[in-house]
């Protein structure tokens, strides 16, 4: 996802706002440390572009739960070491001024293999040392969930890892971990933020060397330590016949990981793409390297068929996602999130000796889990989106973490067992092994596999659409979209009748802490499903979620066709007026 960049280019501009966006631009110039981006921005005022200048200082980069996201350029709105300084300079300050301020306990920090990355950590890394902060720093690039393994191995007082994930290669990003081991959320994101406005300008901010006393580099038995954790989540089959893996890292850096989890548990048999495996932050391959988007995962597929894989997998750039393809009969398929959080959620139940297992999932995902976990005996919890919630809501239910069997976001998002608070590419990726490996011991497949669940648990549809409202009025219409909704929802969509309607935007204080207010709406279709509608957090438009129970006697073909009626009546419903 892109982190909110604010746009005035729609806006004809006033010779006041031109004489103000070109002001800014020059103080940003008189505050960044980087010759090379002060050197941009003077280019852009040489050549008098104000409606870029005013687009790059329109404000700044808006920090919140996912931390700072957006594209790597000069400006105040944009990602750049002066960003990434000021930044630090607010996250540590508002560090020392908490109660564990005077522990010793150090602030963990990695990064991807994007172009700036490496830069942004050093930055990170100095700004907090020169504050008198601890810092225990991955000294090479690693996955994302090796960082959030590692605070919590270190009982970090926080966590960054510099990232922006599967986004396109023009950007970055700045993800921040809390004490608990999860992903900030309010209020601790207003407070770091209000500490980011109060940062001077990154050039009087001190930044330390990296060979600082206070720096310690992180030894890469970090993830030896990670795959022993490992083992105590895993269920495989005694003699499992060995299996034929095709995999693919995505450019990014998991790569060298996952290999070697799966060598170390067993299975050998790993063919990858080779022009998508070494790390490459240009992204060659994929103008967008997130393997739900269309023509990302097809050097994979072309893989799995060539090796005769068993199964397909591939990470995204920071290896947080999984996504997974299985052969059909026909031909390579893509399944999708809910499809493998369905797979994994009745694996890990149905194989676990916990006594009282929770599992969460964010509340646009599939509700079957519901129906999956009531049938293994465990507690289930919609939060919203971001394992940031579902993983808060497992501390609520454990303090300890310890009863967390798994989560997932239909994004790809999966989270296996206790070790690392956050979406986990790797361990969901040995664990879908060990399905792969148990069921060719049985003599089936994962597509035989996901059939039999639809036959024992139900069979569902999930999918979404979005209405994009771009310019600088796009806010505003989505905004009025919504209001149409809460104040005159339909009575139906597409023959199937709407029972009940909620609006999570009220309400709060009756809910647990993981589901606060929020713009969403929920329309329930009963025991048919439900659909969802909110406004996307970093794009112009609205987005619609729509899942439907197959009836008996109806193909899954049908169902599809159905929930397509209904998205197609929603669509129509919001996008009247």
């Amino acid at each position: 996802m892109r982190g909110p960049i604010l746009t005035m280019t729609d806006t004809p501009m006033t010779d006041t706002m031109v004489t103000d966006a070109v002001a800014r631009a020059r103080d940003w110039i008189a505050g960044d440390p980087d010759p090379v981006t002060r050197s941009e921005m003077q280019r852009l005022l040489d050549a008098g572009d104000t409606d870029e200048i005013a687009d790059r200082m329109a404000g700044t980069i808006a920090f919140g739960t996912a931390g700072l996201r957006g594209r790597v350029e000069a400006g105040s709105n944009r990602m750049n070491r002066a960003t990434v300084i000021r930044a630090t300079k607010g996250l540590a300050d508002y560090l020392n001024g908490r109660d564990d301020a005077r522990s010793n306990t150090p602030v963990v920090v990695g990064y991807d293999a994007r172009l700036s990355s490496r830069q942004f950590t050093e930055d990170t890394v100095g700004v907090l040392a020169a504050a008198g902060i601890p810092v225990v720093m991955f000294d090479e690039f690693v996955p994302t969930p090796l960082v959030a393994y590692a605070a919590l191995q270190y009982g970090a007082r926080a966590a960054i890892v510099v990232t922006a994930s599967h986004n396109p290669p023009a950007d970055n990003g700045y993800k921040v971990y809390d004490r608990n081991g999860a992903q900030i959320i309010p209020p601790v994101d207003g407070l770091i933020s209000a500490a980011i406005d109060a940062a001077p300008v990154a050039n009087e901010i001190p930044i330390a060397a990296t060979d600082h006393d206070l720096v310690s580099i992180a030894p890469m038995t970090v993830f030896d330590d990670y795959l022993d954790d490992m083992v105590a989540i895993r269920t495989p089959a005694e003699n499992a016949p060995d299996v034929t893996v095709a995999y693919s890292a995505m450019h990014g850096v998991g790569g060298r990981f996952i290999i070697e989890a799966l060598n170390h548990f067993g299975y050998r048999d790993v063919h990858v793409v080779p022009e998508q495996f070494d790390p490459d932050g240009t992204f060659p391959t994929v103008a967008f390297p997130n393997p739900e988007e269309p023509g990302a995962m097809d050097l994979l597929l072309r893989t799995a068929a060539a090796c005769g894989a068993d199964v397909a997998l591939a990470n995204d750039p920071d290896a947080d996602r999984l996504a997974v393809a299985v052969y059909d009969g026909s031909g390579w398929t893509p399944l999708t999130g809910n499809q493998i959080g369905w797979i994994l959620g009745d694996y890990l139940l149905s194989h676990s000796d916990q006594t009282d297992p929770f599992v969460g999932m964010s509340i646009v995902s599939s509700p079957l889990l519901n129906t999956i976990a009531e049938a293994n005996g465990a507690q289930c919890r919609s939060t919203l989106t971001g394992f940031k919630w579902i993983w808060n809501a497992a501390l609520d239910h454990d303090a300890t973490g310890d009863s967390f069997l798994f989560g997932y976001e239909e994004a790809l998002g999966y989270s296996v067992g206790p070790a690392v608070r956050d979406k986990d590419g790797l361990s969901a990726a040995v664990v879908m092994v060990d399905l792969v490996a148990r069921l060719k011991g049985e003599g089936t497949t994962l597509s035989e596999h996901l059939a039999r669940l639809g036959e024992r648990y139900g069979r569902w549809v999930s999918l979404q659409r979005s209405v994009k409202r771009p310019g600088a009025d796009g806010a505003d219409e989505i905004a009025a979209m919504m209001d149409r909704l809460r104040a005159t929802p339909p009575g139906a969509l597409s023959g199937v009748s709407i029972v009940a309607v909620k609006d999570f935007a009220v309400g709060a204080d009756e809910r647990p802490r993981y589901l606060p207010a929020s713009n969403l709406v929920e329309l329930s279709l009963g025991d048919r499903g439900r659909v969802l509608v909110r406004p996307s957090g970093t794009e112009p438009k609205l987005k619609i979620y729509v899942d439907l129970a197959a009836t008996p006697g109806e193909t899954l073909d049908e169902a599809e066709e159905k929930a397509h009626l209904v998205a197609s009546d929603m669509v129509a419903c919001i996008d009247s007026g």
